[in-house]
């Protein structure tokens, strides 16, 4: 128990320990909410075999350079990328105080042919930067990849329900209508935007390449005797070997820790584009209007049988409440580093990247989830729209009356007349909106009911919605998910 909670301390969590330790404080991500693919992406498991992928591109790299190391060092290295002994490394750790050191102990006992020259030239961060370089790139990939089920999803419940016409609400108060497939398409809109972001930033990453301790690149300078040309060729083929097309022109040990400070602020707009649907959503279930999926057994409140809570969204409003204070983190981060190295940054980013990460992919697994299952309730939507629709229509009342031969500015004023007396009926009595047979009733309204009525079937109150969310689908969302 004592080597499992002290090999928590040291890395990212795998969710294999959520099973074996009760007695111990755990991850809520990687036993309770995160995706298996993203746990594994920050597993020990995952982290240390990317160390290790690191070292052997190195070797490969100073070897194809002249470099006394042989195929079968190289080959040995690569036979044990994925087999490691986490005991050996902790016993190694445990004496040498330094993590990376004692993984290259460890590597070195499962590779005698190759341990003299593993970590040739580099230093910690070589390793350890890089190694979550190609982390962050995993994860992101999967993030965009659920990001792409979540648009899908959302975009053809969007197309579904352009058409269906719903009240609109600014400021929480009635407005003029929209569709129900409008409103979604404002969700799906930010989260193009977010799509847009995780893709420059998955095309634009700088890995940090092979620098040194301090970034003048002096070791591996003196390992090709000065020969600069070959350091400069040495960084292209380690970064080649681990598909990556730029490195950084200059740094310090580590990356920049900007480099997080732009992941995480991706991470975050996603959260804030999540809480944003899902904040909507639980006051659409309020209005009854639109509920997230509910199990046939699910149960809603322990005390209150009748009760069908939004508890998926409310998660996603606080999950995403967390990955936005976690974008905070590595601004403090970036903002602190002094000259070309300090370690005060090691705790704070093991904790806040895998969190913020395995935090967006839970939020993202629920709204995809949300987005196609959600159930919508029309009738309501009409007696909602209903109640206030001959508000709206009073514009067009007017307009009719006018080109009837009345005077507009009377016209106006009754309308007004009548719609103030209606509104205070309904908040003072409870009464029901009988503006449409007070207006028919007038002798001065120049209508029949018959008309009246006529005017607001025949009333285009959506405008543009329903084509707005086709073309904003068809144009934007299907290039990228089909």
């Amino acid at each position: 128990m004592k080597y499992i909670f002290f090999i928590l301390l040291l890395g990212f969590c795998h969710q294999a320990y959520a099973e074996l330790d009760y007695f111990h404080y755990q991850s809520p991500f990687s036993a309770r909410y995160a995706s298996e693919e993203m746990s594994q992406i920050f597993s020990l498991q995952q982290r240390h075999a990317c160390w290790r992928k690191v070292w052997v591109a190195l070797a490969q790299a100073e070897r194809d350079l002249g470099l006394p190391i042989s195929d079968a060092q190289v080959e040995e290295m690569k036979a044990a990328i994925d087999t490691i002994d986490f005991k050996v490394a902790a016993k190694y750790e445990k004496e040498l105080k330094h993590d990376v050191m004692a993984h290259v102990h460890a590597y070195g006992e499962q590779c005698p042919l190759a341990r003299p020259i593993i970590h040739l030239g580099a230093t910690s961060c070589t390793i350890t930067d890089n190694a979550d370089q190609l982390i962050m790139r995993s994860a992101l990939k999967l993030i965009q990849s659920k990001l792409k089920l979540l648009m899908k999803n959302l975009a053809m419940t969007a197309l579904h329900y352009k058409d269906l016409p719903c009240l609109g609400y600014t400021h929480f108060q009635s407005a003029q209508p929209t569709t129900v497939g409008k409103r979604m398409s404002l969700w799906l809109q930010d989260f193009y935007l977010d799509y847009l972001d995780l893709a420059y930033r998955l095309d634009h990453i700088y890995f940090l390449g092979v620098k040194g301790t301090t970034g003048t690149q002096a070791s591996f300078l003196e390992l090709f005797d000065g020969d600069r040309e070959k350091v400069i060729e040495l960084e292209k083929r380690f970064a080649a070997q681990l598909e990556y097309n730029c490195t950084l022109p200059v740094s310090g040990q580590t990356y920049t820790r900007k480099i997080d400070k732009q992941i995480l602020e991706v991470l975050s707009g996603i959260a804030v584009s999540a809480h944003k649907m899902s904040t909507d959503l639980r006051l659409l279930a309020h209005l009854k209007e639109i509920e997230e999926p509910f199990g046939k057994h699910q149960v809603g409140s322990s005390a209150m049988p009748y009760k069908r809570n939004p508890m998926e969204n409310e998660r996603v409003c606080s999950l995403a409440r967390y990955i936005m204070s976690q974008a905070n983190n590595p601004q403090y981060t970036a903002a602190t580093q002094w000259f070309e190295r300090t370690l005060d940054d090691s705790a704070n980013r093991r904790l806040s990247i895998p969190e913020a990460f395995l935090a967006t992919d839970t939020l993202l697994d629920i709204l995809a989830n949300i987005a196609e299952n959600m159930v919508v309730y029309p009738k309501v939507i009409e007696k909602h729209l209903d109640n206030e629709l001959p508000f709206m229509a009073t514009e067009n009342i007017l307009m009719a009356c006018v080109k009837k031969g009345a005077d507009r500015q009377e016209i106006h004023e009754r309308i007004r007349e009548h719609s103030q007396l209606v509104a205070n009926k309904i908040k003072n009595e409870g009464a029901e909106n009988d503006l449409l047979e007070r207006l028919a009733n007038d002798p001065v309204i120049s209508l029949t009911r018959k008309e009246i009525l006529l005017i607001i079937k025949d009333g285009d109150f959506t405008g543009c919605a329903a084509n707005q969310v086709e073309n904003f689908v068809n144009l934007y969302i299907f290039p990228i998910i089909n």
